[in-house]
């Protein structure tokens, strides 16, 4: 199953941000580690399924960074090298551990990032596109060949200065990651059900909508789930929990070769699991650490905490 092993299930495809983090939380500091919504899913990805991972960095992104990537047998074939520096995000986080306060963002050589697909990567069965412009994910988009599953991420930034480009990239992707914040901006609503309905609208198969601490909720059509945060003693820097959710969801799918709600559930806990290890450290360090069987204790401790038998 997870990396180290060879995961046998369909490729991934992750295009998105790699960047160097410098983050301050209530529990200790990190300067220039390696992050990036690329990164996070990328990583978490490889647990369930080969990856290739397509960005760019500058250069000077240190070697030891791919390295490390490439020691989770990530492809790294698509990641771009060019002259200049490399995309960086500093930050911190108070108490409340769900919201990010932004210092300092330079795109830096990702402002001109043009996703450029070999045929390998247009012929990936699986596509996630991270958080970037929605520019960018038609791109992607039109340069793949008939995917088995389409998976986009998004965030408040192009809700609301790239709507109708990110409105053409809900109608042609199979499953929607957001935020709930975001969520209700994009449908101006209060109502999460009533916001996950009007993305649906928009054509996707499935709406994911992530709730940090509190868990994820998963609408279809005819079908609803929510699966709650794990009960974390010691959290340590959140950042990239988001993308490693969205990692473990779309590796584990990727890994069964099953799209249907059921698999879904499961999915998304999965999903739960990742961001839950990732968080217990800063950067890659806790998920550089994990191992298989933790990962399969802890999707058991979800199946147990949510099983509240027959009335």
């Amino acid at each position: 199953m997870p990396h180290g092993e060879g995961g046998a299930g369909c490729a991934v495809l992750v295009v998105g941000s790699i960047a160097l983090d410098s983050v301050q939380t209530p529990f200790g500091s990190a300067q220039e580690v390696l992050g990036g919504a690329a990164v996070f899913s990328a990583a978490a990805a490889s647990f369930f399924a080969p990856v290739r991972m397509v960005g760019v960095v500058g250069s000077d992104f240190p070697r030891e960074h791919l390295e490390r990537l490439q020691q989770w047998d990530i492809d790294i074939s698509g990641v771009e090298a060019r002259e200049g520096d490399t995309f960086r995000w500093s930050g911190y986080y108070e108490y409340d551990m769900n919201q990010a306060h932004t210092v300092s963002t330079r795109l830096n050589v990702f402002e001109d990032f043009r996703p450029e697909l070999s045929d390998a990567h247009r012929r990936t069965p699986y596509v996630f596109l991270a958080n970037i412009d929605p520019e960018l994910q038609l791109t992607v988009l039109e340069q793949m060949e008939r995917p088995q599953l389409a998976v986009c991420d998004t965030m408040n930034f192009w809700i609301s200065g790239k709507r109708d480009e990110l409105e053409q990239v809900l109608g042609r992707v199979d499953l929607a990651l957001m935020n709930d914040a975001e969520a209700r901006q994009f449908c101006d609503t209060p109502n999460l059900v009533q916001a996950a309905r009007g993305i649906l609208d928009l054509g996707p198969r499935a709406v994911v909508l992530k709730k940090g601490e509190h868990g994820a909720a998963m609408f279809t059509r005819e079908d609803h789930f929510a699966a709650p945060g794990y009960p974390l003693e010691a959290i340590k820097d959140p950042t990239g929990a988001g993308d490693s959710f969205a990692g473990g969801m779309i590796g584990y799918l990727a890994y069964t070769n099953d799209f249907s709600d059921e698999n879904l559930r499961k999915a998304i806990v999965c999903g739960s699991v990742l961001a839950s290890f990732d968080v217990e450290d800063f950067s890659l360090e806790r998920l550089a650490r994990l191992t298989p069987d933790e990962i399969v204790a802890r999707y058991r401790e979800f199946r147990a905490i949510t099983d509240f038998g027959e009335i």
